[in-house]
């Protein structure tokens, strides 16, 4: 693809089902690997570009995807909010 994970490209996969994202990335001393799997709703992926054969997307675009926040603010995909224990 031309890209490289360790200039700072980012690279994002997504399953078939659009459930389970995996993220990797390169930070100081080696990669990353980060990976959510949505227990209900799915990822809305953006918009492909056939030049770079890629989903681009900056970082603020690749956060709001994973929350589920769509072009409104005030709107959300369905995603289920993480039991924390408060004592």
């Amino acid at each position: 693809m031309g890209y490289d994970v360790r200039m700072g490209d980012c690279f994002i996969f997504i399953n078939r089902t659009r459930t389970t994202m995996k993220i990797l990335h390169a930070e100081d001393g080696g990669l990353v690997l980060y990976m959510k799997r949505l227990e209900e709703g799915t990822f809305r992926l953006p918009a492909y570009d056939k030049d770079s054969r890629s989903y681009p997307m900056n970082w603020s675009s690749l956060v709001m995807m994973v929350e589920g926040i769509q072009d409104d603010p005030n709107t959300r995909l369905k995603r289920l909010k993480a039991f924390r224990n408060h004592q």
